[in-house]
């Protein structure tokens, strides 16, 4: 499965950061830091995988907003797979979001949401893939992997989190669309290098003056393969909080028995 954001995120979350080529080599690209990303690129992160995700929607006040999610994900050749069901509370019950995550660079990922209470399933354009996912601190690019060739990376300096010895890479976009698409015009990530697992992440995003924190606080060995089993996301403007969302994952199986058809719009509409 590739890694991305998603894979700070959910999968691994949901929420982060692949590469067949790389076409060209900016000035402002960093050798060193290229090549950290793409081993954190390359790193097995599983495949048939099923969980239980919990997520918990926390406004500024502190009042809580709690969802629960069933999610399936799938390695198709070199592409990857992902459905999601919402199963909790009543007014999100039978909402799914499917994502078919290309690993071609030059080709669009595709995704959908379906709406039970309109019964329409909504393809989301490059266009608004910036946007809130299901009013989470996620937008739907974090649902995705992102493309290493878009980007020039600087390796910052070496420093340790959490008492783990990281890499701190710069991380920036290298056209306007994907800013746009993204909804980030810069972010700063953390990579342990025991693991080459992302553990924490900046974005700073491209409307609103607004910086978004993804931090990973548990981190699990799972039949070898290293899992973010829980994970906030905290936007601020400043020091003030806007919202935090956390992403707890449970039940974390790997090689099931998922039929490609899972991964299907009609198979999405039809529910659990």
């Amino acid at each position: 499965m590739k890694p991305s954001l998603r894979r700070i995120i959910a999968a691994a979350f949901i929420l982060m950061i692949v590469l067949p080529s790389v076409p060209r080599q900016s000035l402002a690209d960093d050798p060193a830091a290229r090549a950290i990303m793409e081993k954190v690129d390359a790193r097995d992160d599983g495949d048939k995988q099923t969980s239980d995700m919990e997520m918990i929607l926390i406004d500024k006040r502190g009042k809580k907003r709690i969802r629960r999610i069933a999610v399936y994900s799938k390695d198709k050749g070199a592409d990857s797979l992902r459905l999601m069901f919402f199963r909790h509370p009543s007014d999100v019950k039978d909402t799914a979001f499917l994502t078919h995550d290309y690993d071609n660079p030059s080709k669009d990922d595709d995704q959908w949401l379906y709406l039970p209470a309109l019964r329409k399933t909504k393809r989301i354009a490059s266009s608004d893939k910036s946007g809130s996912f299901m009013g989470s601190d996620l937008n739907y690019s974090d649902m995705t992997d992102r493309n290493l060739p878009d980007y020039d990376f600087t390796l910052k300096k070496e420093m340790a989190v959490n008492g783990m010895n990281t890499w701190l890479i710069e991380s920036i976009p290298r056209s306007k669309k994907v800013i746009r698409e993204t909804g980030y015009k810069k972010s700063l990530i953390f990579v342990r290098q025991d693991n080459y697992v992302v553990i924490r992440a900046v974005h700073w995003e491209k409307d609103g003056g607004y910086l978004k924190y993804v931090d990973v606080k548990k981190l699990e060995l799972i039949d070898d393969i290293w899992v973010a089993s829980e994970m906030h996301v905290t936007k601020k403007k400043g020091k003030q909080l806007a919202h935090r969302t956390i992403l707890k994952l449970n039940n974390i199986k790997f090689n099931q028995d998922l039929d490609d058809e899972l991964f299907t719009v009609r198979r999405m509409e039809k529910g659990l």
